[in-house]
């Protein structure tokens, strides 16, 4: 045998222990997070119904889930895709508060606001590529139409 088929075969070998190994870590990551499903906690299940676990059967592998107050539904444990991070509630700022970066003006790469809005130069966006042409094109249709009835 050669050398270098024993070494590619070797890297074959090394290259599917890796790959098979990430996959078994990541599914036994998924069991045990699907092991410890509670009641009270939020999750969205495989197809992206988003509810509120209301009870766990562990004999039968079925949650119950409220996705809306007095629908329930029951899923199996399998389907449960991920756990849903509670939203983030705003904290309000105090007024007074000057250690805060000023506001940047819309449309402006100056963030100096005391700039008023009329010494910002607005920025037009064309919603299509017909305002990015000019009347030369025009002739340049022309043009083309203009070959294209011979045969």
């Amino acid at each position: 045998m050669d050398i270098s088929f024993i070494l590619i075969l070797a890297l074959a070998a090394g290259a599917m222990f890796l790959m098979t190994s990430r996959t078994r870590k990541q599914q036994r990551e998924a069991q045990n997070f699907r092991a410890t499903l509670a009641p009270g906690q939020e999750v969205m299940t495989g197809s992206g119904m988003f509810g509120t676990i209301v009870d766990v059967d562990d004999e039968a592998d079925v949650i119950t889930i409220e996705s809306t107050p007095g629908n329930q539904s029951r899923w199996l444990r399998a389907a449960i895709a991920k756990l849903v991070d509670p939203p983030v509630e705003e904290t309000e700022e105090t007024e007074g508060d000057d250690s805060s970066e000023p506001a940047a003006v819309y449309g402006s790469a100056n963030p100096d606001p005391s700039t008023s809005k009329g010494d910002v130069d607005d920025l037009v966006v064309p919603d299509d590529l017909s305002g990015l042409t000019d009347d030369g094109s025009e002739k340049d249709r022309g043009r083309r139409d203009d070959g294209t009835d011979t045969k």
